[in-house]
């Protein structure tokens, strides 16, 4: 076992005693003064832990390991034996490394049907060492799966995937307020027209930048070059999704769901970098009984590193440390037993920040069109560098189409 997965295992155990010490006592009785002081000495283990584990992380990161260190990681990561991929992937493979004349009869001939049906136009060169690829179904399906895991508002958003990039517009109507009546006998209803509004759901063309890779890599059996370019495919789009459907304007690129999302409360004058246990509350409530069951925190760490300290009026941590959902019995990390979902794309706490969302994020909407398409060139810029390029193109559209409120935000104070 690693240091850092000895580490963990550490936490985990400290964490399952917070667990049962805080869920010895009702939540309106207040925990004696002995066992408060033990929930405190095992939250102070917890974050000491947690330190020891962002240092070791920090270290591998250092020792050529970084996630962030792309080519390494994604190279690192392709060599490695086959694993029975399916005929669509080793076609996917064949391409990446031959081009298109490398395709078998067969394999040419399903590729020019899913071009017939999806990208015609990426396939108007004849050159046969380039041109464009439409991704193999089974490699779509796991970088979106992928995405959905690394990535915070894909893994808690509604997403589809639509056969055209046809601008899409959404009825919205927000009925929490209103309700039926009461008639007498041969009274007439009032009329109680509902009002309907419009949100769109336009897509957006992304690319992954072009990716060089060097011939030799192409000509080692042992390299995957699939699996290279599903790491870094996963790394540079899903990154730039993440950024839009958090923080996106809507004008030439999704709405992202900080930008769609209502005022729930705003911070005292004062409360520039600080969030209170009441703000929290009052944050939870804005939000109507009818979203609240599927309510989740979405913030950014340097914030949940704040409010890691905060209590209710019992005393008690508003933060519950999880541990790991492996274990029997684990649990995720909560806030005033809630879910968190942590985005570094979320804006810190700081002067106007909407540093904090809460919500049902089922209701924004995450929609992207067929698969992704892929392109090999082999032209003068790579050929005298003895390499080979690649670009990846995919559209992807997102918006919050609940007006309801389904989502509100904590605002820092101005002052």
């Amino acid at each position: 076992m690693t240091k850092l997965a000895q580490l963990r295992a550490q936490r985990d155990t400290v964490a399952k005693k917070v667990h049962d010490l805080n869920n010895k006592y009702p939540a309106d009785q207040r925990m004696p003064a002995p066992e408060a002081a033990e929930l405190d000495k095992f939250l102070a283990e917890v974050e000491a832990i947690d330190g020891d584990i962002a240092r070791e992380q920090r270290i591998a990161q250092l020792a050529g390991e970084n996630p962030d260190n792309q080519h390494d990681e994604a190279l690192k990561a392709a060599y490695r034996a086959g694993t029975g991929a399916p005929d669509e992937s080793a076609a996917l493979r064949a391409m990446l490394s031959g081009g298109l004349s490398a395709l078998s009869a067969e394999q040419r001939s399903a590729m020019q049907a899913r071009v017939n049906s999806d990208i015609r136009a990426a396939m108007s060169t004849t050159t046969g060492s380039e041109g464009g690829y439409t991704v193999a179904t089974e490699f779509s399906k796991t970088l979106i799966q992928a995405m959905k895991a690394a990535y915070a508002v894909r893994s808690v958003a509604t997403g589809f995937q639509t056969s055209t990039g046809a601008s899409m517009l959404f009825p919205t109507a927000d009925s929490t307020q209103e309700e039926g009546e009461i008639v007498g006998q041969n009274a007439s209803a009032t009329v109680g027209e509902t009002a309907f509004g419009q949100a769109s759901m336009d897509v957006h063309k992304y690319s992954s930048k072009s990716i060089a890779l060097p011939f030799e890599l192409l000509q080692d059996s042992m390299f995957n070059v699939e699996a290279y370019i599903s790491s870094l495919l996963n790394l540079r789009i899903g990154r730039i999704h993440n950024r839009h459907h958090t923080v996106g304007t809507g004008t030439a690129q999704p709405r992202g769901v900080v930008t769609a999302s209502t005022a729930g409360k705003v911070g005292a004058t004062g409360q520039t970098v600080t969030v209170t246990y009441d703000d929290l509350v009052d944050l939870e409530h804005s939000v109507d009984p009818f979203y609240r069951p599927s309510g989740k925190w979405m913030m950014h760490d340097d914030t949940l590193k704040a409010l890691r300290k905060l209590k209710d009026t019992q005393g008690r941590p508003i933060f519950v440390p999880g541990y790991e959902q492996g274990n029997p019995g684990g649990a995720p990390d909560r806030l005033l037993g809630r879910e968190i979902v942590i985005n570094q794309h979320m804006p810190v706490m700081a002067a106007n920040a909407k540093s904090i969302l809460f919500g049902d994020f089922s209701k924004y909407l995450i929609r992207d069109v067929m698969d992704t398409t892929l392109f090999r060139m082999t032209d003068s810029a790579y050929t005298l560098k003895g390499q080979v390029g690649f670009v990846a193109f995919c559209r992807s559209g997102a918006n919050m189409v609940d007006v309801g409120g389904a989502i509100k935000y904590y605002q820092n104070s101005a002052t």
